[in-house]
């Protein structure tokens, strides 16, 4: 599986999940499941959504093309 989640990226969607998680948590709904996606993709730095689009944020970790 090629990864296609940049380092910056990645910390963004940790955080947006585990506040997501803490939310739902904290108020007993169902956001807490859906901030296990953020948490997926930042973990195995791949998304699935960004395939069809043809997205890769990792090129800011490489720098810019030559």
């Amino acid at each position: 599986m090629k990864h296609n989640v940049g380092s910056y990226d990645a910390a963004i969607r940790f955080f947006v999940g585990c506040a997501l998680m803490y939310w739902g948590v904290h108020e007993k709904s169902w956001w807490a499941l859906v901030g296990v996606a953020p948490l997926l993709t930042s973990a195995f730095a791949f998304c699935p959504l960004y395939l069809p689009f043809h997205i890769d944020t990792t090129y800011t970790d490489r720098g810019p093309a030559k």
